[in-house]
C-alpha cells in the first residue's frame, strides 16, 4: 500500500512529464500567440502620481449639497488681530504671513487667535438662524479634558515663552558687557598714552629743551579761543624770576658737573657772608631794627605759671 507522500511524488512527476513539450511544439505555440517574451516575469514599476484635476474636481462636485448653513455650520476666517502683542510692543507671532509650526507657544496662539475671530464672525449667524448659543442652567456635559489640565497647559507655555525671553535678554545683556568692556579697555589705554605723552612733555620742559606749555591744555585744544587766550597769557608774562636765575646760572642743557665747585676767588671773598643768617647763629637784635628781643621762660618757670593760674 503506497503512503501519501509516494502518491503526491507520483503525480509531480506526472506534472513535469506532461510540462515536458517538444521544441517545436513551443516554436508553433510562440507563433500562434499562445507564449510571449517575458509573460511570467514581474517587473516593479514606479507608482506614479498623477495630479489629475479635472477628476478631483468632478468628485467634489458628485460630492457637493446645496445645503443651507444651518445644515453645514462652516466658518472660515482668518485669525484675530493680537492686540495685546501690539500693545506692548512686542513682535508679531506671524513674519511675512509664515508661521513657525515647531514653536509651540506660536502655534498655540495662533488657534487660540483664530478661535476668537471664528466665535466673533459665529454668533452673529446663530442668532440671525434662532440658534441657541448659551448652555442652559441644568445642562451636563463632561469635557474631554478638565479646567485644572488646561490651566496646568496654559501655565507651562507661559513659563516656556517667559523662559525663551530670558534667555534672549540675558544674550543681549552679554553682548553689551562684552562691547562695554572692549569700550573701556580703549579709554584706559588712551588716557594712559596721553599721560605718557604729557609726562614726556613735561620732562622735555623741566630740562629746558623745549619752551612749550601745551600740554597743559590737554583736551582743551578744541577750544581754540580759551586755548589761544591762555597761550598768548602765558607768553605775554614770559618765566618767572627764579626760571630766570637758574637759566642763567645753569644754562639750557649741556655739561652741568663743576658748575657749584668753589674757586680760589670765591673762597677768599667773604664780603657776602652774614653772621646772623648763617645756620641761625647770628648776634643780639638791635632794638633798633629788629625790636625787643622775644626771650621764652625756662621749663621750671612755665610750670609755676601753669600751677597758678
Amino acid at each position: 500500500m503506497e503512503s501519501p507522500d509516494d502518491e503526491s511524488m507520483h503525480s509531480q512527476d506526472s506534472e513535469e512529464e506532461n510540462s515536458d513539450l517538444s521544441d517545436g511544439e513551443l516554436q508553433e505555440a510562440l507563433a500562434k500567440g499562445f507564449l510571449k517574451p517575458g509573460m511570467n516575469v514581474l517587473v516593479d514599476k514606479a507608482k506614479k502620481f498623477v495630479n489629475y484635476e479635472a477628476g478631483l474636481k468632478q468628485c467634489l462636485a458628485d460630492l457637493h449639497k446645496d445645503l443651507p448653513w444651518v445644515e453645514r455650520l462652516d466658518v472660515t476666517n482668518l485669525p484675530a488681530e493680537d492686540v495685546l502683542s501690539k500693545v506692548e510692543g512686542k513682535v508679531p507671532t506671524m513674519t511675512n504671513g509664515e508661521l513657525d509650526a515647531d514653536d509651540d507657544f506660536q502655534r498655540e496662539m495662533f488657534f487660540y487667535r483664530q478661535a476668537q475671530a471664528t466665535v466673533l464672525k459665529a454668533l452673529p449667524l446663530l442668532r440671525k438662524h434662532n440658534i441657541a448659543t448659551k448652555r442652559p442652567d441644568d445642562y451636563f456635559a463632561e469635557m474631554a479634558k478638565s479646567d485644572q489640565q488646561m490651566q496646568k497647559i496654559r501655565q507651562k507655555l507661559i513659563s516656556k515663552q517667559m523662559i525663551l525671553e530670558k534667555s534672549e535678554k540675558a544674550k543681549k545683556l552679554r553682548e553689551q558687557r562684552k562691547f562695554g568692556k572692549k569700550v573701556q579697555i580703549e579709554v584706559i589705554q588712551k588716557r594712559q598714552k596721553e599721560k605718557k605723552a604729557m609726562m614726556s612733555a613735561v620732562k622735555k620742559y623741566q630740562k629746558g629743551m623745549t619752551d612749550k606749555l601745551d600740554f597743559l591744555e590737554g583736551d582743551q585744544k578744541s577750544g581754540k579761543d580759551s586755548g589761544g587766550a591762555s597761550k598768548k597769557a602765558l607768553n605775554k608774562k614770559g618765566p618767572n624770576a627764579k626760571r630766570k636765575f637758574k637759566d642763567h646760572k645753569f644754562g639750557f642743557g649741556g655739561k652741568k658737573s663743576g658748575k657749584k665747585w668753589n674757586t680760589k676767588e670765591s673762597y677768599n671773598d667773604v664780603s657776602s657772608f652774614r653772621a646772623k643768617h648763617a645756620h641761625a647763629k647770628g648776634g643780639k637784635r638791635e632794638k633798633g631794627k629788629g625790636g625787643k628781643q622775644n626771650k621764652r621762660p625756662g621749663k621750671s618757670v612755665r610750670k609755676k605759671i601753669k600751677g597758678r593760674s
